[in-house]
């Protein structure tokens, strides 16, 4: 086989292994966390206009179950509501491979709150842009080896991932120590 086949096969397969679901692991710590309300608004999201189509409920339903995978996982102490709005999205279209290839991309806002104390627990929304993981299959574009809910899907599990990443950045909110300063960033010689 040759060299540059070879480069291109293992290249694939590294890329195939980066979209790989982390759910069936053991979640990040969080501490007292354990999912109360599960709460996601759509209705005011926006579409970038060259996507796929998607309806305010469609996208509900996806964060939703995408926070219920992600997050109903914890078995804390002390119920924590999540609060997501979808603010825009673009759903790759098929295009032409790698050269009109458009990538499917989602934006959202993340709040949590303290149900028992009933107080937001951040000052204001998280806002996050997301898009689909790189793998094998999105190299050439989504658009043409994915369907839309596939899409939306990917996007929903990496956006409610994002979101327990921050949630992470935070343990205070959740009976944990707070984590160390990080250091000053040294200056660079130029």
């Amino acid at each position: 086989m040759p060299i540059r086949r070879l480069k291109a096969l293992c290249l694939i397969l590294a890329l195939a292994a980066c979209g790989k679901s982390d759910l069936a692991e053991p979640p990040v710590p969080l501490g007292d966390f354990a999912l109360g309300l599960n709460i996601v608004f759509a209705d005011k999201v926006e579409m970038v206009p060259i996507s796929r189509k998607a309806t305010p409920e469609e996208w509900e339903v996806v964060m939703k179950k995408a926070v219920q995978d992600r997050f109903g996982r914890y078995e804390g102490t002390k119920l924590y509501n999540v609060g997501i709005s979808v603010d825009g999205y673009a759903l790759a279209p098929p295009g032409i491979p790698v050269v009109a290839a458009p990538k499917s991309v989602l934006v959202i806002t993340a709040n949590i709150w303290d149900d028992a104390a009933q107080k937001k627990l951040n000052e204001e929304g998280r806002q996050f842009t997301v898009f689909e993981s790189l793998s094998g299959d999105t190299v050439i574009g989504t658009g043409l080896t994915r369907t839309r809910e596939q899409q939306m899907d990917a996007l929903a599990y990496n956006a409610v991932k994002k979101v327990e990443t921050w949630l992470a950045e935070n343990p205070e909110w959740f009976g944990l120590p707070p984590l160390p300063p990080k250091p000053p960033a040294r200056p660079t010689d130029n």
